[in-house]
């Protein structure tokens, strides 16, 4: 089968068309959870919260909250040596360096930082994030279905029980 020569691409355009659509995807990377999360992210943090992806915060936030295993929060979260070790490790190389996480969000929180505000600016009555389905602003799984995998799209919003009907517009940009 030949194509017509409108239809064909260049080799070099075709490459550079691909390159261009993986940086627009990658434009506001280092959300996604990493493929290489080590077992023990899941099981010592993620048994507790929800399995933050290390771009949600920059590189100084992670090493704070490691070196503070002791007093996590309000708990002691402490690991052995070698375990802070490795997920200090991964999630300072995965840590957030895009422009929206660049700043260090008051007491390290998620929750706290400016984008995190801004993208839940709609959720204005406290009584939101306290309800039984959601239980704080830091359960992030209550609303957004693939959050473990580090997807916080619109499109994959499902509205927590007892949710206002009032905030569901809320819920896309």
């Amino acid at each position: 089968m030949t194509l017509s020569p409108h239809l064909m691409i260049r080799p070099g355009l075709a490459a550079l068309l691909c390159l261009s659509a993986l940086g627009a995807a990658h434009a506001d990377g280092g959300r996604a959870m990493p493929r290489d999360m080590p077992k023990a992210y899941i099981a010592e943090c993620a048994a507790c919260h929800t399995a933050y992806t290390p771009g949600l915060l920059p590189a100084r936030s992670w090493q704070r909250i490691m070196t503070g295993l002791d007093k996590h929060y309000g708990t002691d979260a402490s690991l052995d040596e070698a375990t802070v070790r490795q997920l200090s490790t991964w999630l300072l190389a995965n840590a957030g360096t895009y422009k929206r996480v660049t700043e260090e969000p008051p007491q390290d929180r998620i929750t706290r930082s400016a984008w995190f505000a801004r993208k839940h600016r709609g959720i204005d009555d406290p009584a939101v994030w306290k309800l039984a389905s959601v239980k704080s602003a830091a359960n992030c799984a209550a609303c957004h279905t693939r959050a473990d995998q580090g997807d916080f799209d619109d499109d994959n919003i499902r509205y927590p029980e007892g949710m206002p009907w009032r905030f569901r517009l809320s819920f896309h940009d």
